[in-house]
């Protein structure tokens, strides 16, 4: 048994941070992860660009968009490739899916970034996301900005699994669980429905670490590294009061599955810092960690499995309220990363856009 397998043991699943036309082909690589103990992937624009310009593996595809004749947008061509991705990688998971009761083996679709602000738009997006790729394992990714929030009640009132993304801070966190509760409780049968809220880690150090260094005094700086890892503990705390309290119990009485925290960007940014600290740290019960490829192999050669997401729960409390001690401000901090997440999947999706045009060019031509 590997560590990945060793991790849903402990409770917790692994999801794949990756996703290209080439690893969906038989026997394709996602099959052997998925053997090997991966059991859901996550997508976004960043992902999609570098798997459609690295490659000419969609070209078939464009050139039948183009042969019917239909005069497509480069966004309208990319949800057609991104749609039979998806489609695919749903299907390549559906054992996992079936074999969890529906509480796992899913695949993630965003909405497109530019509708980060608005609920309108969001909502129509994500449903014509899910009709098209039409699969019970497919999640469609929502920013949790204010607007999407509002459209995640929405969705989740009318069935649809919903991935609320970009995720920063506690108070971020609690608002989006308890928008996944209201949009359960407007429904007569709750069940069948699945969600993770998608707390982002290593940008909160990142960030959080330029600010103190930017402070520079010898109590600033030995607080890097350590910000992260605390405030995921202080969410999977509070994970653990919404979800084990009485307003959900009264929805699970009737089926419906907790919306478990999913720990989004794990891959380590700073080189002084362990490749597996973001997994290491953030072990516990009915939550998923999405890795990239080169983090599930570090962390499948030499990261730690034991659960500790429960430890030292009040120390990171005290940690995080120091912050202010020594001139950095959390909320300051938080806010500017989702504001600068949202714009990083817009830039990247213009990217993508980009792309796109310049294949419909080159095969066309």
């Amino acid at each position: 048994m590997n560590k990945v397998q060793q991790l849903h043991e402990l409770g917790q699943s692994v999801w794949l941070d990756s996703i290209s036309r080439a690893m969906l082909r038989p026997p394709g690589d996602l099959a052997r992860r998925v053997d090997e103990g991966i059991r859901g992937v996550t997508s976004n624009p960043t992902i999609f660009e570098k798997a459609v310009a690295g490659s000419d593996d969609y070209d078939a595809q464009i050139a039948e968009i183009i042969a019917r004749g239909a005069e497509l947008t480069p966004a309208e061509v990319f949800e057609e490739l991104a749609v039979t991705d998806i489609q695919a990688a749903c299907d390549l998971l559906r054992s996992v899916y079936d074999a969890a009761d529906g509480n796992d083996g899913f695949v993630s679709i965003e909405v497109a970034p530019d509708l980060a602000y608005d609920t309108a738009g969001t909502v129509v997006a994500a449903r014509r996301l899910w009709a098209a790729v039409d699969r019970p394992n497919v999640m469609v990714k929502v920013p949790a900005t204010d607007q999407g929030i509002i459209a995640v009640g929405d969705l989740v009132s009318e069935g649809l699994n919903i991935n609320i993304t970009l995720m920063f801070s506690l108070a971020v966190y609690e608002a989006v669980a308890d928008a996944y509760i209201r949009g359960l409780e407007s429904r007569p049968n709750p069940s069948r429905i699945a969600s993770v809220a998608s707390f982002f880690v290593s940008r909160v150090d990142t960030k959080t670490d330029a600010a103190l260094e930017k402070v520079g005094s010898e109590e600033a700086l030995e607080r890097r590294g350590r910000t992260a890892i605390a405030n995921a503990k202080l969410v999977y705390r509070r994970y653990q009061e919404i979800f084990e309290g009485e307003r959900f119990a009264r929805l699970a009485e009737l089926g419906a599955s907790p919306q478990r925290v999913l720990w989004a960007s794990t891959s380590t940014k700073n080189p002084d810092y362990p490749d597996t600290m973001y997994v290491d740290g953030l072990i516990g019960p009915n939550t998923v960690n999405t890795m990239p490829p080169d983090t599930v192999t570090a962390f499948n050669d030499h990261g730690t499995v034991a659960t500790t997401l429960t430890e030292g729960v009040d120390e990171a409390a005290d940690f995080i309220g120091s912050l202010a001690d020594v001139g950095v401000s959390y909320d300051e901090v938080t806010q500017e990363l989702q504001t600068e997440g949202v714009q990083a999947f817009a830039d990247s999706m213009e990217d993508l856009y980009a792309t796109i045009a310049s294949e419909i060019e080159h095969v066309a031509g």
